[in-house]
């Protein structure tokens, strides 16, 4: 794989596709009670402990949640078109280009990351790589929560919303995220599943996972 060639086609379809997605997806969370809980979890264990990044924010929803619990919250995404409407949804929160596969970001910089199914594009061969690489930025004792969509299959997509796109959709199985985060050298606290809110999210399994830096 031509793994900068993938990140340019993503970037280059998340441009286009940023609009949309933030006019569909920002205020998503008001209806999915069980992502509230987890994230009222994750907040009150970081509360205090440096900034918290959403990582692979798209427009900044689960930032602006987590800002709103009272903490010191930033966003990185891949797409500069996402980053600008985040900026605009949220102009008392920082938000910045960034590769979660290479952040330029110091080691022990943040107290918590949460990645909202931002790995469903991180092939399957690049996990624990990228784990580590999460794993490098975190303080000691830091937290990482984790949401995925359950399955085994690959999607390509290349038309949405009427744009020419081309994006590689992941799904993974619970064993083998669990294997990846473990070999980062997390320790997994939480792994739990749910089934999807219909008419209010894509109609797949969920899986959620809170791990910790020993």
């Amino acid at each position: 794989m031509d793994i900068e060639k993938y990140k340019r086609d993503l970037i280059e379809s998340y441009d286009k596709t940023a609009k949309k997605y933030a006019e569909l997806y920002y205020n998503e969370i008001e209806n999915k009670p069980f992502d509230q809980n987890i994230l009222n979890r994750f907040a009150d264990r970081v509360r205090g402990s440096g900034p918290v990044c959403d990582l692979g924010c798209g427009p900044g929803q689960i930032a602006r949640y987590l800002k709103d619990q009272c903490l010191d919250t930033l966003g990185i995404d891949l797409s500069p078109a996402s980053i600008e409407i985040a900026k605009k949804l949220n102009p008392d929160i920082e938000f910045m280009t960034g590769d979660m596969m290479a952040l330029d970001v110091e080691d022990d910089s943040w107290g918590g990351i949460a990645a909202f199914y931002s790995i469903i594009h991180i092939p399957r061969k690049r996990l624990t790589d990228t784990f580590c690489e999460l794993y490098r930025v975190l303080k000691p004792r830091g937290i990482l929560l984790l949401t995925f969509h359950l399955g085994k299959e690959t999607m390509l997509i290349e038309e949405l919303w009427d744009e020419e796109v081309c994006f590689e959709f992941h799904f993974f199985k619970k064993e083998e995220i669990e294997k990846a985060v473990t070999d980062a050298g997390f320790n997994i606290e939480e792994c739990i599943e749910r089934e999807p809110y219909k008419g209010v999210e894509y109609e797949s399994r969920r899986c959620y996972i809170m791990a910790v830096i020993s």
